[in-house]
C-alpha cells in the first residue's frame, strides 16, 4: 500500500471552562503517531463544532507539539485581507518550524461573509487575489503586485515563511474553477469526502485542465473523510459515507483508506463527529487498530 498520512480534525465542541482540553487532544495525537491535526474556519458559531481562528488555535497547539503538522481544513481565504493572511500563515510557519499546511477554500456561509463586511458574491475573486498576493509576499523582497483587491508597491512581509516559497497551499472544492485555482496557486487539492473513484478522477482533470505551463503531477491530492470509530458515539450523523461504512471494523476501515491511497491520495484526516470527552478513545482507537496497518 502507498504510504498514506492520516490525521483527525480538531472540531468537536471543546469545555469552555477547560481551554487547554483541545491542546492536550493535539499532544496526544502526536504521541499516538498521527500526521496532522486539522481545524476549520468558522466566524459565527456553527452548532456543530469549535468555531475558533485557525491561525490562533494552531498557533498554540504549534507551541504545544514539536512534530505534528498544522491544517487550517480550510481557511476561507476571503474572510482575511490578502496582506494579513500572507503575514498570519507566515508567522505560524515561522512558529512551527514549517509545520503549516494552509488548506483554503472559497466559503459559502451568506451570514458570515456578511458579518465580515465581504461580499459573498465576490468569494472566488478575492481567494485568487489573496492567494496570489499572499505568494508574492512569500516569495519576493519587496514584492509589487496589482491585483483586484490588492496593491502591493514594494511590500515587505515582517516576517519571512521558514518554508522556501511560503506554506505548502492545499486548495478545497471539486468544480472545475477550483481545480484551476489549485493548478494556478496550489501545492495540493484537497477534497471533501472523496472516495477512490472521485480521487481518481480529480487526478484525471487536473490533468485536462492544466495548461502548457503547469505540472498537474506535481500536486499532492488530499481529503477530508468522515469517521467514528466503533463504540464510540456520534453526535451527528456525517453527510456523507463514513470510511469504513456505517458499521466500521478495523477491516473496512483500511480497506477504504487502502483504496484511498492506491487512488493516489497523500494524506487524510479524519473528521470525528463526536462529543470532546470521546476524541481521546476515538484517536486511541485509530492509532491501535489502523495505523499499524498503514505502515
Amino acid at each position: 500500500m502507498p504510504q498514506l498520512r492520516l490525521g483527525v480534525s480538531l472540531q468537536p465542541r471543546w469545555p469552555l471552562d477547560d481551554g487547554r482540553a483541545v491542546l492536550r487532544a493535539a499532544v496526544h495525537a502526536e504521541e499516538l503517531g498521527l500526521d496532522h491535526v486539522a481545524v476549520g474556519n468558522r466566524l459565527l458559531d456553527s452548532g456543530f463544532g469549535l468555531d475558533t481562528d485557525p491561525f490562533v488555535l494552531l498557533s498554540a497547539v504549534a507551541g504545544a507539539t514539536t512534530r505534528l503538522r498544522l491544517l487550517t481544513s480550510v481557511l476561507v481565504a476571503p474572510y482575511y485581507p490578502a496582506v494579513l493572511l500572507a503575514n498570519q500563515a507566515a508567522t505560524l510557519d515561522v512558529v512551527s518550524g514549517g509545520r503549516l499546511l494552509l488548506g483554503v477554500g472559497t466559503g459559502w456561509n451568506p451570514g458570515e461573509f456578511a458579518a465580515a463586511g465581504v461580499p459573498v458574491r465576490e468569494r472566488g475573486a478575492r481567494t485568487d487575489d489573496h492567494l496570489a498576493a499572499a505568494k508574492a509576499l512569500w516569495t519576493g523582497r519587496p514584492a509589487d503586485f496589482e491585483g483586484r483587491f490588492t496593491t502591493l508597491q514594494g511590500a515587505s512581509l515582517g516576517v519571512t515563511p521558514v518554508t522556501p516559497g511560503g506554506p505548502p497551499v492545499w486548495v478545497g472544492g471539486h468544480s472545475d474553477v477550483a481545480l484551476r485555482r489549485a493548478l494556478r496557486f496550489g501545492d495540493g487539492w484537497y477534497g471533501s469526502g472523496a472516495d477512490a473513484a472521485t480521487v481518481t478522477d480529480v487526478r484525471r482533470r487536473l490533468r485536462d485542465l492544466a495548461d502548457a505551463s503547469q505540472d498537474a503531477d506535481r500536486l499532492t491530492l488530499n481529503s477530508m473523510e468522515f469517521f467514528t470509530p466503533p463504540g464510540v458515539p456520534a453526535l451527528i450523523q456525517p453527510p456523507g459515507r463514513p470510511v469504513g461504512g456505517p458499521s466500521p471494523t478495523a477491516a473496512s476501515v483500511v480497506d477504504d483508506l487502502g483504496r484511498l491511497a492506491e487512488a493516489g491520495l497523500s494524506a487524510c484526516t479524519l473528521w470525528l463527529p463526536v462529543a470532546a470527552e470521546h476524541v481521546e478513545k476515538a484517536t486511541e482507537w485509530i492509532a491501535a487498530e489502523v495505523l499499524p496497518q498503514l505502515a
